[in-house]
């Protein structure tokens, strides 16, 4: 950690007291801290504190050297961002994109790992409001420190607790670690649905969300490559520090594709892309008559196999979602569109879809084969990297 620049915003919680430990455990180790202040937490620790033990001026307010922009300089000479200890009314802020202070303000602005570590009552972090917030800014990038059970301020036991020092140092050191893994490496990932319109209101389309392609453009923007994101349409936020291109049809995403990808270290190719379209596009909406109506389809073009024809020394992985035989289909699916792995999932009663938790096996060569789990859909992402890492460097 020594030379590490780390940017750590301290909440209005009871458990701001504990971050003043941390801080010198950081200094110790030889990081440059940073310190943000929201307001209620200096009502818990002073400035001073954190100013003795940094060596730094301390930031509460977005006038502090306002001429430096310091919610922008600040984030931006940092390597990761931690907060201890994030409160729910933090997290509901930056999960609805309310930037009112200087710390907001700087995270909403970050293209660097943001780690955040809960810490309230156990009844609040139960809420299901904010889980929610939690959920969505997982979904966005954000990495979370899960709280502890034990005694907390209100003389009640329960899950709230700010997590351990050491749970909190671990965090960073991967964050860092993780950060320099990928850099100077381009990755092109593909992700969402497509909508194949038949009039000006109706499309054929699927349930895809675009979740697992967001999650993994997330986590290989954390490790440090630059990232495009080729995303159809979702109502899901892309993450920070991703060049997003938005696409609605398969030849729009074939289009970019094969632009886009081009050169590319490692291309993830996630997007569920409709097989066919409308032969016939009417310029007017179609109005209800009484009686069936004929859609004649014709076929998209295939954006795996054009990228695996194309490919040269990318590293190429596919995603096969399937309803039956799933190993022997996307083993099939490797061989026929050259693909170097492709990850493979169960989609019955749409599975897999949305924010929630998904299940994937990855397979590769003649018999090569990881079963990555069952979890959410950023942890998913982070074994999958893990596991491109691995391959790679064997290849």
């Amino acid at each position: 950690m020594n030379g590490a620049r780390i940017f750590l915003g301290v909440s209005g919680g009871i458990a701001a007291y504990k971050a003043a430990a941390l801080t010198s455990t950081l200094v110790q180790r030889g990081a440059v801290v940073d310190v943000v202040m929201t307001a209620e937490a200096e009502r818990f620790i002073t400035p001073l504190t954190f100013s003795s033990l940094t060596a730094r001026p301390v930031y509460g307010s977005l006038w502090d050297a306002p001429e430096r922009i310091p919610h922008i300089r600040l984030i931006r000479e940092a390597q990761v961002a931690l907060v201890a200890p994030a409160t729910a009314n933090l997290i509901a802020k930056l999960a609805a994109g309310i930037a009112d202070d200087l710390l907001t303000t700087a995270l909403l602005a970050a293209r660097i790992p943001c780690i955040l570590a809960a810490a309230m009552n156990d009844a609040m972090y139960a809420d299901p409001v904010t889980q929610s917030n939690i959920e969505a800014l997982r979904t966005r990038g954000y990495e979370f420190v899960d709280p502890e059970r034990g005694f907390l301020a209100e003389r009640e036991r329960g899950v709230g607790r700010l997590a351990a020092e050491e749970r909190l140092v671990e965090a960073l050191e991967r964050a860092l670690a993780r950060k320099q893994r990928w850099r100077g490496k381009r990755v092109a990932i593909t992700g969402g649905p497509t909508r194949e319109p038949f009039d000006p209101v109706r499309f054929l389309s699927n349930a895809s969300t675009g979740a697992t392609a967001i999650a993994l453009a997330a986590e290989a923007a954390r490790r440090g490559a630059a990232v495009s994101l080729l995303l159809g349409p979702t109502l899901l936020e892309a993450p920070a520090g991703v060049d997003v291109v938005r696409v609605t049809t398969a030849q729009q995403l074939y289009d970019a594709a094969l632009s886009h990808a081009a050169g590319a270290d490692v291309i993830i190719a996630t997007a569920a892309v409709a097989d066919w379209r409308p032969a016939h596009v009417s310029a007017s909406k179609l109005h209800k008559t009484g009686e069936g109506i004929d859609v004649q389809l014709a076929p998209n073009p295939d954006v795996l196999a054009a990228l695996g024809e194309r490919k040269g020394s990318s590293f190429l992985v596919g995603f096969a979602a399937e309803t039956d035989d799933h190993e022997v289909r996307a083993r099939e699916k490797l061989r026929r569109k050259h693909l170097d792995a492709i990850a493979v999932n169960d989609v019955r009663n749409e599975r897999g879809f949305g924010t929630g938790e998904n299940s994937l096996v990855l397979l590769w060569g003649d018999d090569g084969r990881r079963e990555l789990g069952t979890a959410r859909k950023d942890e998913l992402a982070a074994r999958l990297l893990d596991a491109i890492e691995e391959l790679t460097a064997c290849s």
